[in-house]
Parts: C-alpha cells; sequence; structure tokens
C-alpha cells in the first residue's frame, strides 16, 4: 500500500481509537457513576481489593481505569491512545 492510504489509516486509527476508548471502558463496566455491579470492572477490582489487604491501591490498573471512566480521559491521555491508534493503523497500512 502506498503512504498516502499509510497516512489515511493512521488518520482514521488515532481518530477510532479516542471515540474507542471510553465506549470500551464502559463496556467492561468503568462508568461515569462507579464501577457497574457483576461486571469485569467489578471482577478486576475484587481482585485487586483481596489481593491489597481490602482495598484497592492508589494508582494501580484499577484505580486508573476507574478515574478515566470518571473524568473521561485527559489532555495527556487523549493525545497517547491518539498517537498509538494512529501508530498501529499506519503500520498496519503500510505492511497490508
Amino acid at each position: 500500500m502506498g503512504l498516502l492510504t499509510a497516512a489515511a489509516a493512521a488518520t482514521l486509527g488515532a481518530g477510532g481509537a479516542v471515540i474507542a476508548v471510553p465506549v470500551l471502558l464502559g463496556a467492561v463496566g468503568f462508568t461515569s457513576v462507579g464501577i457497574a455491579a457483576s461486571s469485569y470492572a467489578a471482577g478486576m477490582m475484587s481482585t485487586a481489593a483481596i489481593a491489597n489487604g481490602g482495598g484497592v491501591a492508589a494508582g494501580s490498573l484499577v484505580a486508573v481505569l476507574q478515574s478515566a471512566g470518571m473524568a473521561g480521559l485527559s489532555t495527556a491521555t487523549t493525545a497517547a491512545v491518539a498517537g498509538t491508534g494512529g501508530l498501529t493503523a499506519g503500520l498496519l497500512g503500510i505492511f497490508i
């Protein structure tokens, strides 16, 4: 595939990733009102709490994902997600 195709794929990948991440967080249970009962996120939280003696450690994966689910992605995180999505799609556009 050509360079133009790779650039288009990268652009679409970046935009798609920024849109998909909040949707995926909600789908697994990290919602704007907290962790949804009986969801994958609830299982992650339970496992993390058991491993840490009853509480979820600040800065842990569960805590970070819950923060993103409740408050949305920060500017830096949005840029990182867009960069990763764009890079992945661009590379796929080149090699496929």
